[in-house]
C-alpha cells in the first residue's frame, strides 16, 4: 500500500488534535487514554446543531451529536496514520450508527478532521481499507470537517479507570482493552 507522505498540522507547541467517534465514549476514552504521545483525552459530543447538548439529549439521537473523544497528541511520537489504524482496529466501522447493543446515530463511526491533511489521510486509509477485504461489509464511518465539540458531564470523564467494576465496563469495555493491549503494546504509555 502506497503510503501517504506525513505532514505535520501547526498547532501550538507541536500538537495536533484528534476527534474520534466509534460507539460509546467510555469504550474509546479507555483505550486512547494509554497510547505514548496522547494527552487530554476528554470525552464529549461533536458533530450536532445544539449547543451544549446535555447527556440526555444526545442519547434521544435528535441532536445530531456523536459520542467522541477529543485529544491533543505529538506526531513525533504517534502519529495520525497510527491513531487510525488503532481506530479501525477497534471497533466495527461497517455498521450504520451502531456498535454492539448501543443504537442510534450518537454511536455512529465518525472522524472529524482537523486539517486538509487529516481528511486525506483519513479518505485514503478508508479506501484501502475497503479494497483489501479487511472487512466483510463496506465501511460506512463518517470523515466530516470537525465543527464543534461539547466536553460531555463530569461522570463520564475516565469512565472506565474509575467505574471499572460497573457490568458494562466489565462485559464490554475491559475485553476490548485487553485486545486492543496486546496488540498494540509497543504503543502503550509506560506506567
Amino acid at each position: 500500500m502506497k503510503e501517504i507522505p506525513k505532514t505535520k498540522v501547526e498547532v501550538q507547541n507541536g500538537m495536533e488534535l484528534a476527534t474520534l467517534g466509534s460507539g460509546c465514549f467510555w469504550c474509546i476514552e479507555a483505550i486512547y487514554q494509554d497510547l505514548k504521545g496522547v494527552e487530554g483525552v476528554k470525552s464529549g459530543y461533536s458533530g450536532g446543531h445544539i449547543d451544549n447538548p446535555s447527556y440526555r439529549q444526545v442519547t434521544s439521537g435528535t441532536t445530531g451529536h456523536a459520542e467522541v473523544i477529543q485529544f491533543s497528541f505529538d506526531p513525533m511520537v504517534i502519529s495520525f496514520e497510527e491513531i487510525l489504524e488503532i481506530f479501525w482496529s477497534t471497533h466495527d466501522p461497517t455498521t450504520l450508527n451502531r456498535q454492539g447493543a448501543d443504537v442510534g446515530p450518537q454511536y455512529r463511526s465518525a472522524i472529524f478532521y482537523h486539517s486538509d491533511k487529516q481528511k486525506e489521510v483519513a479518505e485514503f486509509y478508508k479506501k484501502k481499507l475497503d479494497e483489501s477485504g479487511s472487512f466483510d461489509n463496506k465501511i460506512v464511518t463518517e470523515i466530516t470537517a470537525f465543527n464543534n465539540f461539547y466536553v460531555a458531564e463530569d461522570y463520564h470523564q475516565n469512565y472506565f479507570n474509575d467505574n471499572g467494576m460497573q457490568p458494562y465496563c466489565q462485559i464490554v469495555i475491559r475485553p476490548k482493552v485487553e485486545k486492543f493491549k496486546k496488540v498494540f503494546a509497543d504503543k502503550l504509555k509506560n506506567k
